[in-house]
């Protein structure tokens, strides 16, 4: 008989992952879905239909019921937060959980100290992909810890929810943490120069459809994505972001964090955050998306934040 699952976290990338799996991971029971937010799984659960997803209202009473429960949670005190009241509101012994939240290598480290004491298993698994690649289910994972745990996410990840896996098998917990914020250095350091190279093709004459032209002959893929949610002004336009402008400030600290105490400089991931602080403060960190690096660059060079001209 195939475990209970439960699904804490109904982000942007969550809400494909839990599609998939409920659609696709072989479940002989409907895959138990939590969020803060209850309107926000409701309306998953409704989406997802055939009863292969059930809304739970509680993440304590989740688990009392769950064999194995994936977090997916937005910053390190959420993460923090939820687990210590799992902790401490009963037995948790014989569980598995699997957190695939972008956090500090510490707070994973730290977490899966607390659940391992607490007689359960623990991994650290964070993904690589934009909300569509989740959609898609084509995530790359990440996962850290024991690989008799890992064994057990195994049946869930390629061909699931993912395309790939980098195994760090018996690897510290926050390994995966770092090998998830360095990438994520890549994300912020490509927007970075879209932004800025959009900005000074307009400002020089060149124009930014050239340039679009351009990145799609030679990168295509995610760089073509980034760079036309800028030029069609999704990037001030959209009413939720794709990866805000807070997540990805904290992905950036982060990281400087860990090249910090490695003995290296992030320079480029400095000058990316400079202006996240940007967008932050024009469009809010948790509405501003990062793709708005390219309104900021707008600003810098005496054109508005907006690209509606």
């Amino acid at each position: 008989m195939a475990p209970q699952i439960l699904w804490i976290g109904l982000g942007n990338m969550g809400r494909g992952m839990v599609e998939n799996l409920a659609q696709k991971g072989h479940l002989d029971k409907p895959l138990l879905i939590y969020n803060r937010t209850q309107k926000r799984a409701d309306d998953l659960n409704a989406k997802i239909g055939g009863n292969k997803t059930e809304v739970v209202t509680s993440a304590v009473d989740g688990v009392k019921h769950a064999d194995i429960i994936f977090t997916m949670l937005s910053n390190d005190a959420a993460v923090e937060e939820n687990y210590d009241q799992i902790i401490a509101s009963g037995s948790i012994k014989g569980k598995l959980f699997i957190d695939s939240s972008t956090i500090h290598p510490d707070t994973s480290e730290r977490v899966g100290k607390k659940v391992t004491e607490a007689g359960a298993e623990f991994i650290a698994s964070p993904v690589f992909g934009a909300p569509a690649a989740a959609d898609a289910g084509q995530l790359i994972f990440v996962p850290a810890g024991p690989k008799t745990a890992i064994d057990k996410l195994r049946p869930y990840m390629v061909g699931v929810m993912g395309k790939a896996e980098v195994p760090l098998d018996d690897r510290p917990y926050g390994t995966a943490s770092k090998l998830k914020l360095i990438g994520n250095t890549f994300i912020v350091n490509m927007v970075t120069q879209l932004g800025e190279g959009l900005t000074v093709s307009e400002k020089s004459g060149v124009g930014v459809e050239p340039l679009k032209q351009i990145v799609d002959a030679l990168f295509g893929g995610v760089y073509s994505a980034y760079a036309g949610r800028m030029i069609q002004g999704t990037y001030w336009k959209m009413d939720e972001p794709l990866f805000s402008a807070d997540n990805a400030i904290k992905d950036a600290s982060h990281a400087q964090s860990i090249a910090k105490e490695a003995g290296v400089e992030l320079g480029n991931v400095a000058n990316g955050r400079s202006y996240l602080e940007e967008v932050k403060k024009e469009k809010g960190g948790a509405k501003g998306d990062i793709a708005g690096i390219y309104g900021a660059a707008r600003m810098r060079a005496g054109l508005k934040y907006e690209n509606d001209a």
